[in-house]
């Protein structure tokens, strides 16, 4: 009798991998006005059992709405109100762990985001750290993430981000600011109801539909388009301008700006953003300067590198009359300006993308601080 001896599948080389990246891609997605009632019925098959929570991470901005009342919190669940108003941060992600792992014997059985990037990008980043031993500023990176997160659901209450549909998220550390770029960052579901995003303020709905009008700017002027990409930015950036430069109706902008966000953070997937984003993280990093806003202050200096983009940003805001802030660092010391420029550097997949192989006899330190300067 011959016997066959088994194969370690693990152990056969592929190169394959090294040429062609396989990116996920949310695998469950619902769309439409209303469509955050279906959440309860979404979540049942997934729990374990009843001691086994969901918990439900919130923006605070939300407590005591009638938002509240919806949410399909069971058995011993537990909604979690979180602030918006700074970045998300490494140690935050840490503490909820934390509390998470103390308060609860089971495992829970997911994760819900609900609110805009922040909210999205902390939900993200527990599911993973709750089955990835250490600290979250340790997976800050890409491809860091071994062990498989816990199911986790995005909730978008805001549109732009991108965050709903990204393969990271962005997170202050203690030395940088950066995404935790992963397989297992991709949520296993999302929500996409426009009409959570209807008690936006104006002058945070026009930065935050900047943030993804930039990710298009970027991805379509970037060196690693391609046509997975493109197809992607090119309706994304479509949806932008119908958006912000045509009169819509209230729900046909909340629709579009929520399928624009979609767009433009998968027109990345295989591409990548470039120097507004790398540098509004040196933003972010030392002054706490939220992510849309922070793309806006850079990109309104960047016309040497997207002269069109700029233009027509130019026009959107003028049509909106929105006015940014300026002299945000007036009062910074030397040090200070090298602490944000090491960060917007540190970035390099991003400086790759935007100004090709070459890019370090392209841009300087100096020529960052200078720009910095103006802001």
């Amino acid at each position: 009798m011959e016997i066959k001896k088994k194969i370690k599948l693990k152990k056969i080389p592929t190169r394959a991998s090294e040429k062609y990246r396989n990116f996920p891609m949310v695998p469950r997605v619902v769309f439409g006005n209303g469509s955050f009632d279906q959440l309860g019925d979404i979540l049942l098959p997934k729990r374990k059992h009843s001691e086994s929570p969901i918990i439900f991470l919130v923006d605070d901005v939300f407590e005591g709405t009638a938002l509240i009342p919806r949410i399909p919190k069971i058995f011993c669940d537990q909604i979690v109100f979180i602030s918006a108003e700074e970045e998300p941060k490494t140690t935050q992600v840490d503490a909820l762990v934390a509390m998470i792992r103390e308060e609860y014997q089971e495992f829970p059985s997911g994760i819900v985001g609900i609110g805009g990037g922040t909210l999205l990008d902390l939900a993200k980043a527990v599911a993973i750290l709750l089955t990835n031993k250490g600290s979250a500023s340790e997976y800050q990176g890409w491809d860091l993430v071994h062990k498989k997160s816990i199911y986790h659901v995005g909730v978008p209450t805001i549109s732009g981000t991108g965050a709903e549909v990204s393969r990271t998220t962005v997170l202050l550390g203690p030395e940088k600011k950066l995404g935790i770029n992963s397989d297992e960052t991709t949520f296993h579901q999302v929500i996409l109801d426009p009409e959570l995003t209807k008690g936006v303020t104006h002058d945070q709905w026009f930065y935050t539909g900047m943030d993804c009008y930039i990710h298009c700017v970027e991805s379509l002027n970037g060196t690693y388009l391609n046509a997975f990409s493109q197809s992607y930015g090119e309706k994304a950036m479509d949806l932008c301008k119908e958006v912000f430069l045509t009169d819509l109706s209230k729900s046909e902008s909340q629709d579009k700006l929520m399928m624009a966000s979609w767009h433009g953070g998968m027109s990345i997937a295989y591409s990548q953003v470039g120097i507004a984003h790398a540098m509004s993280y040196g933003l972010g990093y030392l002054l706490g300067v939220k992510h849309g806003i922070g793309n806006c202050l850079v990109f309104q200096y960047l016309e040497e590198f997207y002269p069109e983009g700029v233009a027509t940003f130019n026009k959107m805001m003028q049509r909106h009359q929105i006015e940014l802030p300026n002299g945000i660092c007036k009062n910074l010391s030397e040090t200070d300006f090298d602490k944000m420029v090491t960060v917007a550097l540190s970035m390099e997949p991003l400086w790759e993308n935007a100004l090709g192989d070459n890019w370090r006899n392209l841009i300087t330190p100096e020529k960052l601080k200078s720009i910095y300067q103006k802001i």
